[in-house]
């Protein structure tokens, strides 16, 4: 029986990608078919039977849609990056913002970034996407806002913010846009400053219904609309 190497496999896995030169050994050499069974190892001492399928990957939402999030306390930006990953995200932008209680160099002390790009390679991998969001070193909210615009640039403000906000559903009688960027504030939300500034480089302000919700909750229900009113759900 025809044995691969398969250095990502995990016990609690159902499937597993071969690596390229593995696979093409698999198709092109032995040439190997759906149902043809083989066992794979890991090279820990471990190894099963398998069954050579053909994996589908998860369709990408038609609009790519940058999530520019306020940095969470404690583990909540794991969920955000997690949920965001799972939900399609193409970027996640973490945002330094007046409210934030770190820093960009306390993030990156920490190894944040790193942490984060491994639970967004574990979020996609339980998804089945195909395509790994690029999960981008943190800035402050002014230099996100000089970076070159997406096509649609939307930031969620709380229902009570001092501003004209209009809903977030009024964004399906604009035309698909290209790609978007979602600004999602922290817990106690956007200072005036912070949704003033963003109003004055273009930046669309819109709420999220007329309840205030978690931060960490924020984003899952936004994409989620969204990509309804896009016609990717």
């Amino acid at each position: 029986m025809h044995r691969f190497f398969a250095p990502a496999l995990d016990a609690g896995d159902e499937m597993v990608a071969l690596p390229r030169d593995e696979g093409e050994h698999l198709r092109r050499v032995l040439r190997l078919g759906v149902g043809d069974t083989v066992t794979v190892f890991d090279g820990r001492g471990h190894e099963w039977l398998a069954r050579v399928a053909r994996a589908e990957a998860a369709a990408e939402p038609q609009v790519p849609v940058t999530v520019a999030q306020a940095v969470l306390k404690g583990d909540k930006m794991d969920d955000v990056i997690r949920d965001a990953a799972m939900l399609g995200a193409a970027a996640i932008q973490p945002v330094v913002t007046t409210r934030a209680e770190t820093t960009i160099a306390a993030l990156m002390r920490g190894a944040r970034v790193d942490r984060w790009r491994r639970v967004a390679l574990a979020s996609v991998k339980q998804a089945r996407r195909a395509v790994l969001p690029e999960i981008r070193v943190p800035l402050t909210l002014e230099h996100v806002l000089e970076e070159p615009a997406s096509a649609l640039r939307l930031m969620l403000v709380e229902p009570s913010a001092l501003a004209e906000v209009e809903p977030l559903s009024a964004i399906q009688q604009l035309p698909v846009p290209a790609d978007v960027t979602l600004f999602i504030g922290p817990e106690g939300g956007w200072t005036e400053h912070e949704w003033r500034s963003a109003q004055a480089h273009g930046v669309r302000l819109v709420r999220l219904g007329r309840r205030t919700l978690r931060a960490d909750a924020v984003p899952v229900a936004a994409l989620s609309v969204l990509q309804f009113l896009w016609g990717d759900l």
